[in-house]
């Protein structure tokens, strides 16, 4: 359920209720959506976000001085009227300090292709070479509504499109395109601090929402039109305001957290966007400074199970806070991953331990695939379904759930020195003439061999599991002790470095499976030979110092020993 908190004096002065059609000019919306409507969203983790810093004027690098000082050129020496932008993203962190390399150019009396042609007579002209031009079609899954023209001036890469308005089909998420003026263009945009533009030729900063540098000030995520009718042209644009939220650590709107958690706005997210769009939208929050404030939006605007579809006639039991307990693992898990340090992992093991923390409520839980008829976990239904993720991500989560909870036996003798207690633990049903201590390592090699270089990954999931793993679900009810996590993670590491077995899986067998085959003297392979494989790594872990020739000598006692005892 959202609450809201307001953080601001500041109301409208008309309720806005449905989004007016954009005309030439825009000045009769400017008193009817100059003043923010401003709210935090109620989380523990997300106080309201202090007022940002936001730069008076745009500090150009050398790199773009002479960009613009070259596309300048162009429009003076063809005696131009054309009006130069940068447009968007490249305004607003030059605003907040952060550099940029992504120069959108947008063009207020021409194609994108047309000036990129400009550029390369005036090169021409100049007796310097002529540079490719690279043309996007408009592809609206990719949120590619324009064509786009791009060619390298000097070492970057530019972007050129024409200012544009829109208009939406009722059914559609892909709108009618038409040249339009730079107010209309900065109206259509997402956000309002995404619809800035700095004026080349005058070297001004223009917001012509009225809003976008205020907002940024103010560290609010708002819509230049009505949030409703603005969701509803673009469902989409709902995930954009929580991925910028989280990554600025910005407030929503109010009227914009109400229009998100609306029924009609969430049904269009489900029918008028595609699932790998949802997916793109929340890989990038994933991969994000703040993955767990993105999925709390997603959560406290009621749109989890929208995003993360379940499929429609599953006979799953959820318990009804089972949104609640996902944001709670993922929050856990990206603290104990701040205290341990953010840098032992990389980028992709980042993204697929969040996603594993995210399911772990879905983790041992099967529904039937929609396609082929077969039984998936619920965790790999919403990464392949609802996501549209690789094959190789659900693969991979699927395996970090299972390590992490093989972990989680495996910790307590580990983490100590009492190896009394799994002398008689039975592997696999093979039993081995080997100490405890080696008994220790032949479990914890199997189980990083299987997981390879995301045991690390594993282990630190494993210590939101541990000591409590049959009460997984009481997770939000217990406190969760991050130092102790922490203790855990480098008792349970340092025990398996002292072992030699932090790169286990790049192990060579001694015997491969040519040599099995001899040393039984079978013709053929098949499962007995893979059965066979899997023996000779146990055995190869409880005696690391173990040669070929007394592998092999150890089949042949084994084979012996077998055709006695069946006698």
């Amino acid at each position: 359920m959202l609450s809201f908190a307001l953080n601001s004096a500041r109301v409208f002065l008309t309720p806005r209720k449905t989004a007016p059609p954009i005309r030439k000019n825009l000045a009769f919306l400017k008193p009817y959506l100059r003043l923010h409507r401003t709210s935090t969203m109620c989380s523990p983790a997300s106080p309201p976000p202090p007022l940002v810093v936001v730069k008076e004027k745009i500090e150009l690098t050398e790199a773009e001085e002479k960009i613009f000082r070259r596309l300048l050129d162009v429009v003076r020496h063809f005696k131009l009227p054309t009006q130069l932008r940068v447009a968007g993203g490249w305004v607003r962190d030059k605003l907040l300090g952060k550099e940029s390399k992504d120069i959108d150019i947008a063009l207020d009396d021409m194609l994108g292709r047309e000036f990129c042609e400009k550029i390369n007579q005036y090169l021409d002209f100049m007796g310097e070479e002529t540079r490719d031009i690279g043309v996007i079609q408009c592809n609206p899954d990719q949120s590619k509504h324009l064509e786009t023209a791009t060619m390298p001036v000097f070492d970057m890469r530019i972007d050129f499109v024409n200012l544009r308005s829109e208009t939406y089909a009722e059914n559609s998420r892909i709108p009618t395109m038409k040249f339009g003026t730079a107010e209309e263009d900065a109206y259509r945009r997402d956000l309002t601090i995404n619809s800035l533009f700095y004026n080349i030729n005058n070297n001004s900063i223009e917001d012509l929402t009225g809003r976008g540098i205020q907002d940024l000030k103010s560290g609010i995520i708002e819509t230049p039109l009505p949030p409703k009718s603005t969701f509803l042209d673009d469902p989409l644009r709902v995930l954009r305001a929580i991925r910028f939220g989280a990554r600025f650590n910005f407030s929503l709107d109010e009227e914009l957290q109400k229009a998100a958690a609306d029924e009609e706005v969430k049904a269009a997210i489900g029918f008028k966007i595609s699932r790998e769009r949802i997916g793109h939208e929340v890989n990038l929050m994933i991969s994000g400074n703040r993955p767990v404030k993105a999925v709390t939006y997603i959560c406290d605007l009621q749109l989890f199970w929208v995003v993360f579809s379940l499929p429609q006639n599953h006979d799953v039991a959820l318990s009804e806070r089972c949104d609640r307990l996902s944001v709670a693992y993922m929050d856990a898990a990206w603290k104990s991953l701040q205290l341990i340090g953010y840098s032992i992992f990389n980028d992709e093991q980042r993204r697929l331990y969040l996603y594993a923390s995210l399911f772990f409520p879905l983790k041992n839980k099967e529904t039937y695939s929609t396609k082929k008829s077969k039984k998936v976990t619920l965790s790999s239904y919403v990464i392949l379904n609802s996501l549209k993720l690789k094959v190789s991500d659900a693969e991979t989560v699927l395996r970090l759930h299972n390590a992490a909870e093989r972990f989680t036996s495996l910790i307590t003798f580990l983490a100590s020195d009492e190896n009394s207690k799994i002398v008689d633990l039975e592997l696999e049903g093979e039993h081995f003439d080997v100490p405890p201590s080696s008994r220790k390592r032949i479990l914890t090699g199997l189980l990083l061999h299987q997981i390879k270089d995301y045991w690390r990954v594993a282990l630190l999931l494993s210590t939101l599991l541990y000591p409590n793993i049959d009460s997984a679900e009481d997770f939000m009810d217990r406190e969760f002790d991050l130092e102790k996590s922490r203790e855990t993670y480098f008792s349970v590491m340092n025990a398996i470095n002292k072992m030699g077995l932090e790169d286990v899986w790049k192990l060579k067998p001694l015997l491969n499976g040519n040599d099995i085959m001899k040393t039984l003297q079978l013709k053929n392979g098949g499962p007995q030979i893979r059965e066979w494989q899997q023996k000779v790594l146990k055995w190869q872990l409880a005696h690391p110092d173990g040669t070929a020739e007394e592998c092999e000598e150890w089949i042949m006692q084994t084979l012996a020993k077998r055709a006695r005892l069946s006698d």
